[in-house]
């Protein structure tokens, strides 16, 4: 089987629970995963939105031109802001729609990144309560996890919506049998049912 290369743009105030818990069920998943730091001065150690430091593989230039079946980002208003600022990753997203390939965007990053650049301007949408007026009324989604599969884009509300995002991610990119494979050990919450979504 090919193997399934995910790439996850973390910046300088990127929310922590959210940018590991993805890396860690990707890992778990086993696709094969690159961390790329969007930090305008090119570090490669961040600090997140709590203070915890994170080590990327690599600066977001560096592999900005390699294919990827999904590419995620993770929120914080900070981190959502910088990335929203950066060039490549605009760019990156741009790509990933002209290959019909995945994007995943939680928290902040959905109405800072997506929105604030149109694009998807036609997608239902998920974000973080905070900041989800700056998606219009119309595309505005209440869903702790929303998938919109004409778009190949998935979108989240925040922290508490992590573990389920990410398992999303992995229901969209490789089916329900490994979903499930992933999602059972960690012990999901009952109320998700994934038993019944995946395992049947």
């Amino acid at each position: 089987m090919k193997p399934i290369n995910v790439l996850v743009c973390v910046a300088p105030g990127s929310e922590e629970m959210e940018t590991v818990t993805a890396i860690d069920v990707m890992k778990r998943a086993g696709f094969c995963v690159t961390v790329a730091s969007a930090d305008p001065e090119g570090s490669l150690t961040l600090t997140c939105s709590r203070g915890v430091q994170l080590v990327c593989d690599a600066p977001l230039a560096s592999v900005a031109d390699q294919p990827f079946d999904c590419v995620i980002l993770p929120g914080g208003i900070d981190g959502a802001q910088c990335l929203g600022d950066s060039a490549i990753v605009t760019e990156i997203i741009k790509q990933q729609q002209s290959d019909h390939a995945w994007v995943a965007a939680i928290c902040a990053a959905p109405a800072l990144v997506l929105q604030r650049h149109q694009l998807y301007p036609t997608s239902h949408i998920s974000c973080h309560p905070s900041v989800s007026d700056q998606i219009p009324e119309q595309w505005r989604s209440r869903r702790r996890v929303m998938t919109d599969y004409d778009h190949k884009l998935i979108t989240s509300q925040g922290p508490g919506s992590a573990l389920e995002f990410a398992i999303e991610i992995v229901h969209a990119l490789a089916g329900k049998a490994l979903a499930w494979q992933v999602a059972e050990p960690m012990v999901p919450l009952p109320n998700l049912q994934y038993e019944k979504k995946f395992a049947e």
